[in-house]
C-alpha cells in the first residue's frame, strides 16, 4: 500500500474550554482549501449549537469510525476527520482504518446559531482529551462552537504549532472516490420511526473482540414498521455486512428521530453489496456507509476506473471543476446547462473529479456536493494498480481487435477474450468469473477501453 507522509499542523489541540458564560468547543483546523485558495488554518464557523449534546455525540461517532479498524482490528487508525463548510451546513467525514466504513455527520442550518458558515475543506484535530470532554456534554449545557482558530489568536500566537504526523494512505483518497460512485446508485429502501429504529439496531449482534469481525452478510428486509434479518438476499432487502460496524451509531440512538436505509436494488440470491444507514437527528444527520464485506475496503471497488480510463472525460472534468462553487448540493442539470454538456457527461466528469476527492455524494438528498482534499491531481490514477496494469498492456501491444469483436488481450502467453454483451464489456479472465463486474472492470476490459474509444453499446456502466 502506498503512503505519503502528511503533517497536520494545529495552533493548539482542540478542546472544550469553560468560561463564565458556558463551554466553548474549539475545533482546530489544519491546512485546507477555501474559495480564496489554500489557507493555513481556515475558520469556518463561530456560534452556538442548538442541540449541543446531540452534536457532541455525533462528532464522537465520526471520531469512533476514524479510530476503528474492523478488518485486522489489532491495528488502530489515527486519521483526523475532514470538515467541509458548504454555506448552510458543516459536514464532518471520516473512514475507518480498514477503509470499509465511511462516516459523515451533517450539521444543518437549524443546528447552527451564529455566523454564516464559510466555504472550504480542512482536517480538524480530534484528540483523546477532547473526546472525553465531549462525552460529558449534558442536555442543558450551552456549547459555543468554533471551527478554526480565533482570528486574534492567529495574529498573536508565537509558540510552536501542534503537529501530528500520520501516514496518509492512497486508499483513503480512493475510498472517498469510490463511495460517491457507489452511493449515487442507491435508493431509499426503508424508513423506520425512532422507537422501531432503536429496537432494531440494538437487536443486532454486538462487537466481540475475541470472535473478531463477523463473516458473511445479513440482509435487512422491511417487515411492517420494522426490519427483519435474513441470511440470503431477497427482493427489497438491504445488505448489512458486518452489523458490528454500525456500533458508532449507538452514541446517538437516544437522540434519533428516525432511521433511513439506502442501497441498490437486489435480486434473490444477490451477492453482498454496500449500503448506507442514516440516523436522523434534530437538525443533523449521521450516515454510515458500509462496504460489502468487513475484509473489503471501499478503495478496491473499482467504480471510478471507467472514468479514469476514458481520456475524453479529462477536458469535461476541467470544465465542470470551474463551475463548482462549494454549494451544499451540486445540481447536475444546472451544470449541464452552464457547461453545454449532456447530463451523462457531467456525471462522468463529476466521477473523475471525485478521484481527486473533490466530489462527495449525499444519499439523503440524492445529490453531489463539493469539497477539496489535500491530494494532488492525478494521484488516484497513478496509484491504482488495475489501471496501471491496463495501460501497461496497451503500451506493450497486448490488445488486438479482430473486427468489432472479440478483442483479445494476451498476458504472459495467455489469451483473454473481451466481448460486448447486454450493453457492457465482459471478459474470460478469472477476475470476471469471480466478481462479474461487481468490483469494477478487470485490467483486460480497461485495456480494451483505453485502446479503443467506447461505442454506445459499450458505455453502460458496470452494475453496482
Amino acid at each position: 500500500m502506498s503512503h505519503t507522509a502528511y503533517t497536520y499542523a494545529y495552533l493548539r489541540p482542540s478542546a472544550v474550554h469553560s468560561t463564565a458564560t458556558g463551554d466553548t468547543l474549539s475545533l482546530q483546523t489544519s491546512g485546507g482549501t477555501t474559495p480564496a485558495g489554500r489557507a493555513g488554518r481556515p475558520r469556518f464557523f463561530a456560534g452556538f449549537l442548538t442541540n449541543p449534546q446531540v452534536a457532541a455525540a455525533g462528532l464522537l461517532s465520526v471520531a469512533d469510525t476514524a479510530a476503528a479498524r474492523y478488518h485486522r482490528p489489532q491495528n488502530r487508525a489515527s486519521l483526523d476527520p475532514v470538515v467541509t463548510g458548504n454555506g448552510d451546513r458543516l459536514r464532518f467525514e471520516s473512514f475507518s482504518g480498514c477503509c470499509g466504513v465511511y462516516a459523515r455527520l451533517d450539521l444543518l442550518d437549524e443546528a447552527l446559531d451564529g455566523d454564516d458558515v464559510r466555504h472550504g475543506t480542512t482536517n480538524v484535530d480530534v484528540n483523546a482529551p477532547l473526546a472525553d470532554a465531549l462525552g460529558r456534554v449534558g442536555p442543558g449545557d450551552p456549547l459555543y462552537l468554533e471551527v478554526g482558530p480565533d482570528e486574534l489568536a492567529v495574529t498573536t500566537f508565537d509558540g510552536p504549532v501542534v503537529e501530528k504526523k500520520v501516514p496518509l494512505p492512497d486508499r483513503w483518497l480512493r475510498g472517498f472516490a469510490e463511495t460517491q460512485v457507489i452511493a449515487s446508485g442507491f435508493d431509499l429502501r426503508a424508513e423506520l420511526a425512532a422507537a422501531d429504529a432503536v429496537r432494531f439496531l440494538r437487536s443486532l449482534p454486538r462487537p466481540n473482540a475475541a470472535r473478531g469481525a463477523s463473516r458473511g452478510a445479513l440482509w435487512a428486509v422491511p417487515s411492517g414498521r420494522t426490519l427483519r434479518t435474513t441470511a440470503r438476499a431477497v427482493p427489497g432487502a438491504v445488505c448489512l455486512a458486518g452489523p458490528e460496524r454500525l456500533a458508532p451509531l449507538t452514541r446517538v440512538l437516544r437522540h434519533a428521530t428516525g432511521l433511513r436505509i439506502h442501497g441498490p436494488r437486489v435480486a434473490a440470491g444477490s451477492a453482498p453489496v454496500a449500503s448506507a444507514w442514516e440516523v436522523l437527528l434534530p437538525g443533523m444527520r449521521l450516515t454510515l456507509t458500509l462496504s460489502p464485506d468487513t475484509a473489503r475496503g471501499f478503495s478496491g471497488e473499482g467504480g471510478v476506473l471507467d472514468a479514469l480510463a476514458a481520456e475524453d472525460s479529462t477536458d469535461d472534468a476541467d470544465l465542470v471543476s470551474v463551475l463548482l462553487a462549494w454549494e451544499p448540493t451540486v445540481d447536475v442539470g444546472d451544470l449541464a446547462a452552464q457547461s453545454g454538456l449532456t447530463p451523462e457527461r457531467v456525471r462522468a466528469a463529476l466521477t473523475r473529479l471525485g478521484t481527486a476527492g473533490r466530489i462527495g455524494y449525499d444519499v439523503s438528498e440524492a445529490a453531489y456536493f463539493h469539497r477539496e482534499l489535500p491530494y494532488e491531481t492525478g494521484r488516484a490514477e497513478r496509484h491504482n494498480p488495475r489501471l496501471r496494469a491496463a495501460r501497461a498492456l496497451v503500451e506493450a501491444g497486448s490488445v488486438r481487435f479482430d473486427g468489432d469483436e472479440p478483442a483479445t488481450v494476451t498476458v504472459d502467453g495467455r489469451v483473454h477474450r473481451v466481448r460486448s454483451a447486454q450493453g457492457r464489456l465482459t471478459c474470460t479472465c478469472q477476475w470476471w468469473a469471480e466478481y462479474r463486474g461487481g468490483r469494477g472492470p478487470c485490467k483486460h476490459v480497461l485495456a480494451v477501453r483505453i485502446a479503443r474509444p467506447l461505442t454506445p453499446a459499450d458505455h453502460t456502466p458496470e452494475p453496482r
